[in-house]
């Protein structure tokens, strides 16, 4: 995917104005049958998993400049959490970010071996929503 400068409009004076001129967000796609029967793991170990998501995508992509102005934001970051209903659409969109080269991480618990919730790094909403609408809150 291209890269910007750190100095590119809009985002090289975004944190220092306080005001996104484009809205960064960082999407966040957990497994909703994680918490119901047979599997029924505990809220706590779910969330777990999102924060351990999110923080592989900040970390493996923090030189890209949408990360960069993403954590700047401080309290003021948007993270957006959407449930796949299980592992197999987890897996399917997971291949369709890679198709169309958005940087994400799949997180995968140990030792169970499991894909369990991916992350994309911080993005504009408008180039990443169309391959996330299928996709509710997750509730």
């Amino acid at each position: 995917s291209p890269r910007l400068p750190v100095d590119s409009a809009p985002y090289g004076s975004m944190a220092a104005s306080g005001a996104a001129a484009v809205a960064l967000v960082q999407y966040v796609v957990l497994r909703g049958d994680l918490v119901r029967p047979p599997r029924s793991w505990p809220l706590g170990a779910v969330v777990a998993q999102g924060c351990h998501a999110a923080l592989a995508a900040a970390h493996t992509h923090r030189q890209h400049p949408d990360t960069r102005a993403y954590l700047e934001l401080g309290g003021a970051m948007r993270t957006v959490v959407l449930e796949a209903p299980d592992e197999a659409a987890l897996t399917a969109l997971a291949e369709t970010l890679k198709q169309h080269s958005i940087d994400h991480e799949v997180w995968t618990e140990q030792p169970e071996n499991t894909a369990t919730c991916l992350a994309l790094r911080p993005y504009p909403k408008d180039q990443v929503h169309q391959h996330l609408k299928k996709f509710k809150l997750l509730k």
